[in-house]
């Protein structure tokens, strides 16, 4: 057990693993909701079960929400079904794993939290537009990370649309087809028994694609997750008792005269025409899988030049 919780602890002190730390986050919250059900139920206690998971649970009545208004985050963190979870965690892995690799850790957990965002206004306004769910606005809730999934995974596929994965028994599949088919299977459900979870699924997939296009015109709409990020970092981040009093720029010099300050910033800078021609050898002789992380970023880098 000890083994277990050491090895938990490295990887969440890991840097760059945010797939990692979202699944994770996800898997115990999970786990918690598992605990408590079954403490509460043996105990004949469903009623505190119950406004446990109502803490979490995103209303689609506009009073409760008023009231609770963290759970629009809240529910895209958590689960009660086991295939609920083991579905969107496969998901995010796969196609998350792509936004890691192309565009980095900080766009994957804004793409997260910003589709999971973009599922929360989808549902809450269908359902209180929208005739057909006015009988049950008042009662019904969401809980789950369907819509940020859908985000990730749609993000994934409009960045790469002709990246194929190999499904079992049905072999090798561009990844834009598999968005595809979610997405109509979400709206065909989205006047079924589980429509808000459609809906959301939908208002998921639609930031998703918003958020690649716009990236890839030079617009990011993940900047303001990314400056709540490094303000949380920075009123965490242990200080150092050291007082640095001088600090020197080491130089590379080239045969040809150019020099410049070394850095170990993991921003990558937009890559020369010689770069992009040797990426572009590399991916015909190997293939996309062969791109290290640092290639993969540059060529999508390279893609915004105008």
């Amino acid at each position: 057990m000890a083994g277990l919780l050491d090895n938990l602890k490295s990887e969440i002190n890991k840097p760059d693993n945010a797939l990692v730390k979202l699944i994770l986050l996800n898997v115990g919250v999970f786990i918690l909701l598992l605990i408590l059900r079954v403490i509460f139920t043996l105990t004949d206690q469903q009623g505190i079960y119950q406004t446990v998971v109502d803490f979490l649970r995103v209303p689609s009545a506009l009073p409760e929400l008023a009231r609770k208004p963290w759970t629009v985050f809240t529910y895209f963190f958590a689960h009660e079904e086991i295939l609920h979870i083991l579905f969107n965690m496969l998901f995010l892995y796969w196609f998350g794993r792509l936004i890691d690799e192309y565009l980095g850790t900080k766009r994957l957990v804004a793409l997260y939290i910003l589709g999971g965002l973009a599922g929360a206004f989808a549902y809450v306004l269908i359902y209180n537009i929208s005739p057909y769910f006015q009988g049950v606005v008042g009662i019904s809730r969401m809980l789950g990370a369907s819509a940020s999934v859908f985000a990730v995974t749609v993000g994934a596929a409009t960045l790469l649309p002709n990246y194929t994965f190999h499904l079992l028994l049905l072999g090798p599949v561009r990844i834009k087809y598999i968005a595809l088919f979610y997405i109509i299977l979400s709206l065909a459900q989205s006047v079924g028994p589980n429509a808000g979870g459609n809906l959301a699924h939908l208002g998921g997939a639609l930031l998703g694609f918003i958020f690649i296009k716009l990236l890839q015109t030079g617009n990011d709409m993940g900047k303001p997750v990314y400056a709540i990020g490094d303000a949380w970092n920075r009123l965490f981040r242990k200080k150092s008792n050291i007082r640095v009093t001088y600090s020197a720029k080491t130089v590379q010099r080239s045969t040809t005269g150019y020099t410049r300050p070394t850095t170990t910033s993991r921003t990558v800078e937009m890559p020369d025409q010689d770069e992009v021609d040797s990426i572009l050898d590399k991916i015909s002789q190997s293939g996309y899988e062969s791109l290290t992380k640092e290639e993969k970023q540059k060529l999508f880098r390279a893609s915004q030049r105008k």
